[in-house]
């Protein structure tokens, strides 16, 4: 057991707490009292403090820290961020927070009457007139954003004045006062009192305290230019370019297109020229690309008009491409990002970008291609070669669609297909394109079998296709098969809900299929897309009329003269609707209306004659009676008219002297004779004798004339049965001429307005035959 204790070393090793009890004698504090030169020292400073009344010490036998000694409180070091001061008295308790002090005492209220507080309230109140004017012309209401900028001005006046009154000059807000009159002069433009901006303008322009008024020349230019006063204009935007410096690029060269547009107006090509091809040569665009070509087409300059071409092509689109808004694998998280930049706000940006650069283009291309060359072929070829070297491929197609347009244009319809038919063997899509241009022409050409064809093919390249699937519904409806034909419409309109073309047929097809009800929501709701056309609005009336609501049918015919003011049909079917409600006053008036606009309608002319002799004015319904003689001479009726508003009116003697007109030019007239006879009579004259013997003899000629009618009709209806079963369709030579003579009229039968009827139909024919949807070169060429 003993084994395992252990003795304690010996004094031969060394002690591990050793030197804790040894201590610098300088550290020693208790000897203080006897170090002299301590002694000295603290009489020299602190020491030469009276000794107070009680001293707490330390265990050192020096004052605590916070420790009064003869009234006077010992030096804080560290402890100061604790609460201790400087000044605290014995007895006095630990309060670091000040609370003892109690709550702080109230803020000081402003003096809301103080000069510069009133200057302050105004400035302020003039900044929200100033933002208050911008809203207001933000939201279109030009009217409220001047009497605000005009409210700034006057309270911006005030405050300036105010200003002088109390401080410097120096102390003015020249930024404040600029604001006020910027925008006072951009609502004076807004509202066209372009004097009155013109002097706004001025009075920044002429201050050298504000630095960049020069620059507000430029507005100035614009005004001058919207005056046509293109000189000034011009006068302006150079001052205003000198104002600029070359570091702010792109505003000079929005000026020099300023400048260029200004020579252009004033016909100053040359100098229109050197301003675009600055811009062209600096910072081209597409806007002053064009111009530029347009230029060269003004001077008749062709190798110029291809150089000005080739820089427009050459402008950088600076959009993405479609194949970035492909993903290129399936994960879910590129999907989704894709999904979501796909239809942004800055791709609608690209796309308009990209559709105006393609406009430009066409434009140019079909501007200059008939003249850079012998021929506009040869012209729309090298066009065409030229956009297949850049950026913008696709565009090849549609000049060569827009070309086949040319050809359709000068009447040569075979050059017009053939080079349609070169596009069958092209990619579906400008196969389709060209393929529903093909079927439009050959369904205005009537050959709807070939118009068929072309119809399947193009559905067939590009079954998405609206126009083609419009163009083969035309065709189907052109056959007589009308639900065959709503199928197609409807499919277009699937494909494309804004196809007013499809949905302007798909009405026209209910009502052949009587659907009236259906045929009449189409076209209100294409009356809600296409709010002044006039073929739906006369569309919609001729339902109502149909549906036998003569209100609503005026109600829209009143809409429909709202956008074509001038159109007699639109005006007589009025005049018609209220003469059938016995409304004969407004009937006259739109009748009348009607007359002013096409003065040779004859059903007009009847009813107003008529109308003046049902209102006892005899003379007046002459005049429209023997204009109507003079449209249709060979018709008696109108002559016989016109005798007899004159003896209706008393005037016998020229009611003689025209029926004696009228029967040297219709000696065979049996009612001219009657008259005659009749008045001769009556005035005892000798002519009598002699009327009624040519009568007698007219009689028995006209009695001589219906029995041979009668008896070949008699002689027709045999042979008819007799030929029944040798099936003759054609009938006898006998029939064909006895048919003819039944046609024509006889001079005593009362006229009807056949030309009338037939310019009816024709309207009729015309407003209820399916719209042919045509792509938009075809469209363009009927524009």
């Amino acid at each position: 057991m003993m084994q395992n204790v252990h003795l304690a070393p010996e004094a031969d090793e060394d002690d591990l707490y050793s030197g804790y009890n040894d201590y610098n004698p300088t550290f020693d504090t208790e000897d203080l009292e006897n170090d002299v030169a301590f002694q000295q020292a603290a009489r020299t400073s602190h020491g030469r403090r009276p000794p107070s009344k009680a001293t707490l010490t330390s265990s050192m036998g020096r004052p605590m820290t916070g420790a009064i000694q003869d009234g006077v409180a010992r030096p804080m070091t560290a402890v100061h961020a604790a609460g201790y001061t400087k000044a605290a008295m014995r007895g006095s308790s630990f309060d670091p927070l000040g609370q003892a002090r109690g709550p702080a005492p109230p803020l000081e209220m402003k003096n809301s009457d103080s000069s510069e507080e009133k200057i302050k309230q105004l400035e302020k109140k003039v900044n929200e007139l100033v933002e208050e004017s911008c809203i207001a012309n933000s939201c279109g209401d030009l009217k409220l954003a001047l009497e605000k900028a005009k409210e700034a001005g006057r309270k911006e006046r005030v405050l300036v004045r105010q200003r002088e009154q109390i401080a410097a000059a120096e102390n003015i807000n020249l930024d404040l006062t600029y604001s006020v009159l910027f925008n006072l002069a951009g609502q004076y433009a807004a509202n066209e009192m372009y004097a009155e901006a013109l002097n706004t303008y001025q009075v920044i322009v002429k201050n050298k305290m504000f630095s960049n008024g020069g620059r507000l020349k430029v507005n100035m230019g614009n005004i001058y230019l919207k005056q046509r006063n293109y000189s000034k204009a011009i006068k302006f935007y150079r001052m205003a370019l000198d104002q600029i410096p070359s570091v702010h690029k792109e505003m000079r060269i929005k000026i020099m297109q300023n400048i260029g547009v200004a020579f252009i107006k004033t016909g100053q090509y040359v100098d229109a020229i050197s301003s675009f091809e600055h811009i062209m040569s600096m910072s081209p665009n597409l806007k002053a690309g064009f111009n530029l070509i347009l230029c060269y087409f003004a001077i008749g300059n062709g190798e110029q008009m291809k150089k000005a071409f080739q820089k427009l092509i050459a402008v950088p689109l600076e959009v993405d491409y479609d194949d970035k808004y492909i993903s290129p694998n399936d994960d879910p998280h590129t999907n989704l990002l894709i999904e979501a930049i796909k239809n942004d706000s800055l791709r609608q940006i690209e796309r308009e970008r990209k559709s105006m650069a393609e406009e430009y283009i066409m434009t140019a291309a079909k501007l200059i291609a008939p003249v850079i060359e012998t021929s506009f072929a040869v012209g729309y070829d090298w066009c065409v070669e030229v956009v297949k070297t850049s950026h913008y491929v696709e565009l090849a197609n549609d000049l060569e669609i827009n070309k086949a347009t040319t050809y359709l244009r000068q009447q040569d319809f075979n050059q017009a297909l053939e080079t349609l038919k070169m596009f069958e063997k092209k990619d579906s899509r400008v196969k389709s394109a060209a393929a529903t241009n093909l079927s439009f022409l050959y369904y205005l050409e009537n050959e709807l079998a070939q118009a068929t064809n072309y119809a399947d093919l193009a559905v067939n390249s590009d079954r998405y296709n609206p126009a083609a699937l419009t163009n083969k519904g035309n065709t189907v409806f052109a056959n007589g098969d009308y639900e065959k034909a709503a199928e197609f419409y409807k499919e277009a309109l699937r494909n494309d809900s804004s196809c007013t073309e499809a949905l302007y047929n798909l009405g026209l097809t209910y009502k052949k299929l009587n659907r009236i009800d259906e045929a009449l929501d189409c076209f209100l709701k294409l009356h809600a897309i296409l709010r002044n056309s006039a073929q739906v609005l006369h569309q919609i009336a001729n339902i109502y009329e149909i549906m036998e609501d003569p209100n609503q049918a005026i109600e829209w015919l009143l809409q429909l003269i709202s956008v074509v003011p001038t159109d007699p049909h639109v005006l007589s079917k009025l005049g018609k609707l209220y003469d059938n409600e016995g409304d004969k006053s407004q009937a006259f008036h739109y009748y009348y209306e009607s007359y002013r606009y096409f003065p040779s309608n004859i059903e007009v002319i009847e009813w107003l004659g008529a109308y003046y002799i049902d209102t006892q004015f005899c003379e007046k319904a002459i005049e429209y009676f023997e204009r109507a003689a003079l449209i249709l001479p060979t018709q008696v009726k109108w002559q016989l008219m016109v005798a007899s508003c004159y003896r209706r009116s008393g005037n016998y003697q020229k009611a003689l002297e025209k029926y004696k007109v009228i029967h040297r030019k219709f000696p065979e007239n049996v009612e001219c004779l009657r008259f005659l006879v009749r008045l001769c009579t009556d005035m005892g004259l000798k002519e009598v004798q002699e009327y009624v013997t040519k009568l007698k003899k007219v009689e028995k000629l006209q009695e001589i004339r219906e029995q041979r009618i009668k008896s070949g009709r008699d002689g027709s209806a045999r042979s008819r049965r007799e030929g029944n079963a040798g099936g003759d369709s054609g009938g006898t030579k006998g029939e064909r001429l006895s048919a003819k003579l039944k046609a024509l009229p006889g001079t005593s039968e009362p006229y009807e307005s056949s030309g009338s009827k037939e310019i009816g139909k024709c309207l009729l024919h015309r407003s209820t035959w399916p719209a042919s949807r045509k792509t938009k070169n075809c469209s363009k060429k009927e524009n």
